[in-house]
């Protein structure tokens, strides 16, 4: 496997090895002893599935501590636009995004630290998103942060993506709930 850290401190951009013929291909997806040396050390204690129309946004998406959560994220179906904000207030990078291209063509994952927003677009038919969370869900923690903060300026490549409800109604970054130093 290879690891690459991103311009945003933490936050890494994983290539397995895939080892393939005319028959399909293999890749190890995760593997504690591997990611321990290079630097990921959660444990991973849940994983999530999802399936998505294309356009589709979810995010941008944090729990707060002491059940904040780091994410291993993937695609298996389809290709997504993925994304993280910096949410750590005492970081040199808080309030800076970090955007790729995740498929099932390329493969990658991204090891999205604690203390960061995620949320991804949907650019194919009928995704489908894998990840691995360092803590369990919970609903009283959850927050988020509305996609199209103008101070955060992300460059999402579409204008009108299709969100839940909860979705529309969170906050710019200014006015969310952070409690991360």
């Amino acid at each position: 496997m290879k690891f690459e850290p991103q311009e945003i401190k933490d936050v890494i951009l994983i290539t397995p090895d895939v080892h393939g013929d005319d028959r399909g291909f293999f890749l190890e997806s995760y593997n504690r002893k591997i990611f321990r040396d290079n630097g990921i050390k959660d444990e991973f204690v849940q994983d999530n599935h999802s399936k998505s129309a294309k356009n589709v946004l979810r995010g941008l998406h944090y729990q707060l501590q002491p059940q904040a959560q780091a994410k291993l994220v993937r695609v298996t179906v389809g290709e997504v636009f993925d994304v993280v904000v910096d949410i750590r207030k005492s970081s040199p990078t808080f309030g800076k995004w970090l955007g790729v291209n995740l498929s099932a063509k390329n493969k990658q994952m991204l090891y999205v630290p604690e203390g960061f927003a995620h949320g991804f677009l949907v650019l194919s038919d009928d995704t489908e998103f894998m990840y691995k969370c360092s803590n369990i869900y919970s609903p009283a923690t959850e927050r988020g942060i509305v996609w199209n903060d103008e101070k955060l300026g992300i460059a999402w490549p579409v204008q009108n993506p299709l969100l839940s409800e909860k979705d529309k109604k969170l906050p710019p970054l200014s006015a969310a709930q952070i409690n991360f130093s």
